[in-house]
């Protein structure tokens, strides 16, 4: 189920990437302008993600998860209904609201079912529908576009949210103890303590500790490159396609779903890697935080060699592993808010994806203007490759999740008094 909302997820808020040319040709948009829209989705995101997080925390992923899910495809749909730059700019800032608590009731979800030595692998298998959307959003929109215009596509895709908000509210619950699918047994293994013995020395959570803790700070640091390479690549791939090698917008779609199936991949055993050396070391240092700079590092490497390509074939090879390295970090990231703040991990995630809103009002904007300017890609992915590389020496210098940083007795007695 959180692989399905996040695959509708992506779907719906990088659709109109693939409406660049008919909505230049219909309303005259500069790539600037078209930068403008594609932020204004960030723009609102950033406005409930850490909102979103802390009525995660409270209400709880069954409730949240699929009011937001509603209320996002109502705005997609009303995208067809657009007639304008501002219709466009208000719909995309809406479409940023609504999907606000997404990532929060992810983490959320993880936190309350699993144990440390499995969620880097459950939230992989739930993120890994990221670069799947494009693997499968890539042709499906671009074929809508191309077939029955964009005013139809945001209409069909719209209707998928609300399916899936049905379902979620009909089947999960937000622990393990009140599921019907869990049986007397597995509860009893759900209420040992050892099953999360790891956490049991972890200081009570509040905002200061969240805001302040040197690990959660170089997370979300590293998290804000990584939301500069998504917005990019989910949003200005295909026009990179369509004006630097000249493809038709059904070959674009095609030829996107190489470097996104690679980024799945690469995801995927991100997660499986990160949860196996927590399992060897008991350590998020080495499970987490090697992880992800390492990949990030060589992710940097592959951007750089593809801003100096004009070949197709070596475009597609260098992006596959660029997307791919880039991708990969990303359960280590969302492990870490819960490694380090479970009893807030909703509230943590929120902040975490703040920093990747952030990432996506600046990177469209920036990248139009590139574009623009230069007429070219070249600048734009030695961009890319630099906000990655200063992530890299952070997480090297600032990111150990094991050291212990400690709420003061005053703030432990607030808090519990809460």
């Amino acid at each position: 189920m959180i692989f399905f909302i996040t695959l509708i997820n992506f779907i719906d808020r990088s659709a109109i990437s693939f409406v660049i040319g008919p909505l230049k040709e219909e309303f005259h948009f500069t790539d600037f302008e078209f930068g403008l829209i594609l932020s204004a989705f960030a723009a609102g995101y950033i406005l409930l993600t850490v909102l979103g997080g802390w009525l995660v925390d409270k209400w709880g992923a069954r409730f949240m998860w699929p009011v937001a899910a509603v209320a996002w495809s109502l705005c997609v749909g009303l995208l067809g209904l657009a007639t304008g730059f501002w219709g466009f700019i208000v719909l995309r800032f809406l479409l940023g609201v609504a999907e606000g608590p997404h990532f929060p009731a992810m983490t959320r979800s993880i936190s309350n079912w699993l144990s440390p030595k499995e969620r880097a692998r459950a939230l992989s298998l739930g993120l890994v529908a990221i670069p799947l959307s494009s693997v499968v959003g890539a042709p499906i929109t671009s074929y809508l576009v191309a077939d029955f215009g964009w005013r139809a596509m945001f209409f069909i895709i719209s209707a998928t949210g609300v399916v899936w908000a049905v379902l979620w509210y009909a089947f999960f619950t937000d622990s393990p103890e009140e599921s019907r699918y869990v049986n007397e047994a597995e509860k009893k293994i759900i209420s040992t303590p050892s099953l999360f013995k790891s956490e049991q020395k972890k200081t009570l959570v509040d905002w200061k500790y969240i805001l302040t803790h040197p690990a959660l700070i170089a997370n979300n640091i590293a998290y804000f490159a990584f939301g500069y390479m998504l917005f990019f690549a989910t949003l200005w791939l295909p026009g990179y396609f369509l004006s630097q090698h000249g493809l038709n917008l059904k070959s674009v779609g095609w030829y996107l779903t190489i470097p996104w199936l690679v980024g799945a991949i690469f995801l995927k055993a991100g997660g499986i890697l990160s949860d196996y050396l927590y399992k060897k070391t008991g350590k998020s240092r080495t499970a987490r935080s090697h992880v992800i700079w390492i990949s990030q590092l060589l992710a940097a490497i592959f951007f750089v060699f593809l801003s100096f390509t004009n070949s197709l074939g070596l475009s597609i090879f260098f992006l596959s592993l660029a997307l791919g390295f880039g991708l990969m970090p990303q359960p280590a990231f969302f492990s870490i808010n819960i490694d380090v703040a479970k009893e807030r991990a909703g509230s943590a995630q929120g902040i975490t994806s703040s920093c990747l809103s952030l990432a996506g009002i600046i990177a469209p904007m920036v990248t139009g203007w590139l574009v623009d300017k230069t007429q070219s890609y070249q600048a734009a992915f030695l961009l890319l490759a630099a906000l990655t590389g200063i992530a890299v020496i952070t997480v090297v210098l600032f990111h150990h999740p094991d050291r212990a940083w400690k709420c003061s007795p005053s703030k432990k007695k607030a808090f519990s008094n809460v």
